[in-house]
């Protein structure tokens, strides 16, 4: 079967990626596109990768030009930012394009210590319990804790209004060490691959998100439901409850044609080079699910770059 064409770029390029914090996945994604991109393009390209934090700011940082590629996750929290809903109402970015998603199997969990004796957020309502809650900040940025607030309000859960209190953070692993020390006893967060859910989990109880929450949700801001499945955690059947997959590799309408080719050609064949850094994890526990399938790539919230898109649609049919 004949494969795309391997993309050449005679001109030199000058380009700003915005990936994560330095140290995790979207940093490594840059990296590994960096890479493979200024190998075939003209003597003297320079590419930078610019820190962020993977929400927002990196749906604006694109929007506004600040940048000319980035990556945030969940995949879904972007196709607010096309027609201006949620965090978006006051701008509104339809100038957004995809290059690509890179699949990561990941949930947003609810999730109370077994000694406060609930497993339903109606018993939530109905005790009122004092929580010492784990999340990520507030602020209209961080897309973890955007979306734990916004279960919490639609579920009339008053965290602070019942004498309980927010541990807020930047990042899983400060609000995963909240609860592994006790000082938490509750918690909603993300990365359910990483393994201090499974040291915690047994003195955990899991929570369902109510139909009618999801639904809310995805009807307001285009935010899918999903499921754990059973067994995931230890002792814990299948529940429902927000999707947070996959990183979503954006730019906007204004990027040159032969550069967004040349990005999805790299995401979809140059992909064993990300593979190999997460092969020593099984893919359910690894924090990009492999393998890596170049169509399923191209299946993206928002609308593929017409340079993108001349990739996908050349890939061999089975």
């Amino acid at each position: 079967m004949t494969r795309p064409a391997e993309p050449k770029i005679g001109r030199p390029l000058v380009l700003h990626l915005r990936g994560d914090w330095g140290t995790a996945n979207l940093h490594r994604i840059c990296g590994w596109v960096a890479q493979e991109l200024a190998d075939r393009a003209g003597p003297g390209t320079r590419i930078a990768t610019w820190n962020s934090r993977g929400s927002a700011d990196a749906v604006r940082a694109v929007g506004h030009g600040e940048v000319d590629i980035a990556l945030t996750t969940p995949a879904a929290f972007a196709t607010a930012a096309l027609d201006g809903r949620g965090i978006y109402a006051d701008e509104k970015f339809p100038q957004l394009r995809a290059l690509g998603v890179l699949p990561q199997r990941d949930r947003l969990v609810v999730a109370v210590h077994r000694s406060l004796e609930i497993t339903t957020f109606a018993q939530l309502r109905a005790r009122r319990p004092r929580l010492r809650l784990a999340t990520s900040v507030h602020d209209g940025i961080n897309h973890v804790g955007l979306a734990a607030h916004a279960i919490l309000d639609r579920a009339g859960i008053d965290v602070t209004g019942w004498g309980g209190r927010f541990l807020e953070d930047e990042r899983p692993f400060e609000s995963l060490d909240h609860v592994l020390a006790g000082r938490a006893n509750a918690i909603i967060h993300e990365a359910v691959m990483l393994p201090h859910w499974q040291q915690f989990a047994p003195d955990y109880r899991f929570l369902t998100v109510e139909d009618e929450v999801l639904a809310a949700l995805e009807s307001d801001y285009g935010w899918p439901a999903a499921t754990v499945a059973d067994g995931y955690f230890p002792g814990t059947d299948a529940f429902r409850t927000l999707d947070f997959s996959d990183f979503l590799m954006m730019t906007t309408s204004e990027l040159d044609d032969d550069v967004a080719y040349a990005v999805a050609w790299i995401l979809g064949e140059t992909r064993h080079l990300l593979e190999a850094q997460y092969r020593h994890l099984p893919p359910e526990r690894s924090p990009v699910t492999y393998p890596l399938d170049p169509s399923a790539m191209g299946l993206t919230p928002i609308p593929l770059h017409p340079g993108a898109a001349r990739y996908y649609e050349a890939l061999p049919t089975n």
